[in-house]
């Protein structure tokens, strides 16, 4: 099954864009820039939300800035005809990512869309989550992972720090066996200390 990685710009507040979806605070490491075509090399699919898409330009397929992979986009709202580089699920977006895993071919970026990876992380359909931590703060935005989310335990398994712009990029993997667990509510039973 091909993995899914959700893998995303964030502040160190944990922002993945601005209040009004802007992303101008994120810097460009030159050394990670070098690293980008072995990166990109890793996908043939992208998995994108609407407002990100439209944020990213609104094109796929051969041109645009999703450099010839298969973009499929989650929108109940635009409209295929307007779009024809481009898939769009307007329904079921689970469903249509396990048919994507199932299928042949390289890994699947989840590129953005924090409701998107809250989605498909609360059904198991997200194996990596990787995140470039900028050093900024923005002090609101758009949440990596959105309210209410099911937790899930992460296991590292990759660092690094740029040194230039002082970005760090870290790599977890999703445990599988906590991915879309509701945490109980109410009280605990521990005693309190005295």
């Amino acid at each position: 099954m091909r993995p899914v990685r959700y893998s995303v710009a964030m502040s160190l507040d944990g922002y993945i864009a601005g209040p009004n979806g802007e992303y101008d605070w994120i810097v460009m490491d030159p050394e990670l820039g070098k690293e980008f075509p072995k990166l990109f090399g890793r996908y043939d699919t992208m998995l994108v939300g609407r407002k990100s898409f439209t944020a990213a330009g609104g094109q796929g397929g051969g041109g645009g800035p999703f450099g010839g992979m298969k973009v499929v986009v989650f929108s109940r709202t635009l409209s295929p005809a307007d779009h024809p580089g481009v898939t769009i699920v307007r329904d079921d977006a689970v469903e249509a990512v396990r048919q994507l895993r199932e299928s042949p071919g390289k890994d699947i970026w989840l590129f953005g869309g924090g409701s998107l990876f809250r989605t498909l992380l609360d059904a198991g359909q997200v194996d990596f989550v990787e995140v470039g931590v900028i050093p900024v703060l923005l002090g609101g935005g758009i949440p990596l992972l959105p309210s209410p989310a099911a937790r899930a335990s992460l296991k590292l398994t990759s660092h690094r720090v740029y040194e230039k712009t002082g970005t760090v990029m870290l790599e977890y993997q999703v445990a599988k066996n906590t991915a879309g667990k509701r945490p109980r509510s109410g009280r605990t039973s521990a005693k309190p200390r005295t």
